[in-house]
């Protein structure tokens, strides 16, 4: 008998352990990506710059300055490879006249989410317009995507383009429910170009892009549900900068590229980071699993 009551103990005591650790248990996080891409930045330059939320999101996850594209490097083949996970010799960019895309095969990141995903939520904001348009043969990001909002640099200019796009962009980050967002900005690119150069107005272009991902960080921070969200901030660019501000050739300069990803996901880089490995690592972290029927050329890096 004194056996029995001591089995019976035990028996009462795990249950009470077992009750005690599942009313403890939270919930699982839902899991949510941010990709912001700044154009044409320099790592050097980022590195001399001011961008105390580009530091306080690598203190927070996992940075790089030498990370790589491949030729060519301009915008159309730069941005392809990002969203989509692929090099250029299978998304058919070569340049920024996109008519020899190959999207139908190849689509970008938020679209294969709604392919596969439907219910989640998809969202973009570009200012660049063959990005979201049909000018020059675009658009990169499908119209399967649930919002693709358009600013046209080309006509308001991109330094307030920027401006606008972000403030769009945090009004939805905070108030609507976006699983997928991915924010373009694009001034830093246009000021090298019209100064020639990797001028002091360059260097303010970045840091005014560093205050931009400022306002998205606390929009994300002041949502309701914040607590119960597992937030991947991603940050990368579509290619680095020669010593006269331009882009196109295959400098060591042109070629290597900052790769951020930061929040409670985020781990140390499996692996030399490359530009398509952003679509593979967001896609990841919102549970989607790569087939390799889609023929990329990614992978996810730096989740845990």
């Amino acid at each position: 008998m004194p056996r029995a009551r001591l089995c019976l103990s035990a028996a009462l005591l795990a249950a009470m352990l077992l009750a005690t650790s599942s009313a403890g248990a939270q919930a699982p996080r839902e899991p949510k990506v941010l990709l912001i891409g700044i154009d044409g930045i320099r790592v050097d330059i980022l590195q001399a710059a001011a961008t105390p939320n580009l530091d306080a999101l690598a203190a927070a996850g996992e940075l790089t300055l030498a990370a790589r594209i491949r030729p060519k490097t301009v915008s159309g083949p730069g941005w392809s490879s990002m969203l989509i996970g692929v090099w250029m010799d299978k998304h058919g960019v070569e340049n920024n006249d996109f008519r020899s895309s190959r999207y139908d095969q190849y689509p970008d990141f938020l679209t294969r989410i709604e392919l596969l995903r439907p219910e989640l939520s998809t969202f973009a904001i570009v200012d660049w317009p063959p990005l979201g348009t049909s000018q020059d043969g675009g658009p990169l990001l499908s119209h399967k995507i649930d919002l693709v909002i358009n600013v046209n640099g080309d006509n308001l200019g991109y330094g307030p383009a920027d401006e606008l796009s972000v403030e769009l962009a945090a009004d939805r980050l905070q108030h609507g429910d976006p699983d997928a967002t991915f924010v373009y900005l694009g001034d830093p690119d246009v000021v090298a170009h019209d100064t020639s150069s990797l001028s002091n107005e360059y260097r303010a272009a970045i840091e005014t892009a560093d205050r931009q991902v400022g306002v998205l960080l606390d929009a994300v921070r002041a949502r309701t549900t914040y607590d119960q969200e597992d937030w991947l901030i991603i940050s990368s660019t579509d290619h680095g900068r020669d010593d006269e501000g331009g882009h196109g050739g295959e400098s060591e300069k042109e070629l290597t590229i900052y790769y951020l990803v930061s929040g409670a996901s985020a781990a140390a880089l499996q692996r030399p980071a490359e530009i398509v490995d952003v679509a593979c690592t967001a896609m990841t972290h919102l549970g989607l699993t790569i087939d390799p029927a889609w023929d990329l050329d990614c992978k996810p890096n730096g989740l845990r």
